[in-house]
């Protein structure tokens, strides 16, 4: 794998389970010291949070920091594995962009689990006296989406395109009675599935837009510019590589969608391999259906981490 260009990618909310990483802490130092300091920072016990059944783990502002320690513990160990490995980019979904903010170096893990927790808080705060929801559809284009979608506007109904994912796959968000009101519109259009989700806030939307001078007064004491290769926007699907575009383009992610599709397709060509850190393997299913030719490979565990590192040095 000399000289091949790679994208370090990390998936965001939705990802989570409750038992992930425990391999990781069972098996590694490493890992039960970042969960013993992450506990510190923000006085939540992550190992029963994240290792035993309860209703927090669903909650934004404890998911969020649960899905980045993961993601860095998973990070942390692959690196120490090949300290030779350099990122090509660094790419996360929604949350999973302060995941690779702090892979590059632009933020201490620590501090990005106490920054995530509080964008978790912000962003509930901001639901808090609404009806908010998001709802999944399933087989309609993106344009059919955004279509209905500016009509439902028009008419004084709050909803708006959320997360670009794949073709054909596109979450929207906004007041929740207005999403199910426009249930039958989508099938109408060609929805073959129209899906609300089982979440409490409207993620990447304007519902949020007092979450964002918040979030970026935090970022601007905890973020530095120290970037080992770019990060590509939710919002832009560029690269950037400064403090001060990080704290603009993630206070715009909150209220802009997530163009994750538009982002792999932007930058596939230029790559030879995508690593996806942390629970599951979302976003390798989605790089499969989104750009074919870029081999996407996951750690998630022990198991997966040693085939990777194997197939790094083959």
């Amino acid at each position: 794998m000399e000289n091949k260009k790679i994208a370090m990618i990390f998936s965001g909310q939705g990802s989570q389970a409750v038992g992930m990483g425990k391999d990781f802490y069972e098996n590694s130092e490493i890992a039960k010291e970042m969960f013993a300091k992450a506990s510190g920072r923000i006085g939540v016990d992550f190992k029963a949070l994240i290792f035993e059944e309860n209703e927090k783990l669903a909650q934004t502002a404890y998911t969020q920091p649960a899905i980045l320690l993961v993601q860095m513990i998973a990070y942390k160990l692959f690196k120490d594995a090949c300290p030779e490995v350099k990122a090509e980019l660094f790419l996360g979904h929604s949350l999973g962009e302060f995941s690779a903010l702090c892979a590059s170096g632009a933020i201490d893990y620590v501090d990005a689990i106490e920054l995530v927790h509080n964008r978790g808080k912000y962003m509930q705060e901001a639901c808090d006296s609404i009806d908010a929801g998001m709802m999944v559809l399933v087989g309609l284009d993106d344009a059919s989406v955004e279509k209905v979608c500016s009509d439902a506007q028009a008419e004084g109904k709050k909803v708006w395109p959320a997360n670009y994912n794949q073709d054909g796959q596109l979450v929207v968000a906004g007041m929740k009675s207005d999403l199910i009101s426009l249930e039958q519109t989508f099938k109408d259009a060609g929805a073959k599935r129209a899906l609300l989700l089982d979440m409490s806030v409207a993620s990447h939307c304007e519902l949020l837009s007092s979450a964002q001078d918040p979030l970026g007064t935090l970022m601007d004491k905890m973020l530095h510019d120290t970037f080992e290769a770019p990060i590509i926007s939710n919002v832009t699907t560029k690269p950037y590589t400064t403090k001060a575009d990080a704290i603009e383009l993630l206070k715009e992610q909150l209220v802009a969608p997530v163009k994750y599709k538009q982002s792999i397709l932007a930058v596939a060509s230029s790559l030879d391999l995508a690593i996806e850190f942390g629970n599951s393997a979302v976003l390798k299913g989605l790089n499969r259906r989104i750009a074919k030719e870029l081999k996407t490979i996951n750690v998630s565990d022990m198991e997966s981490l040693l085939k990777v590192v194997e197939e790094i040095r083959s």
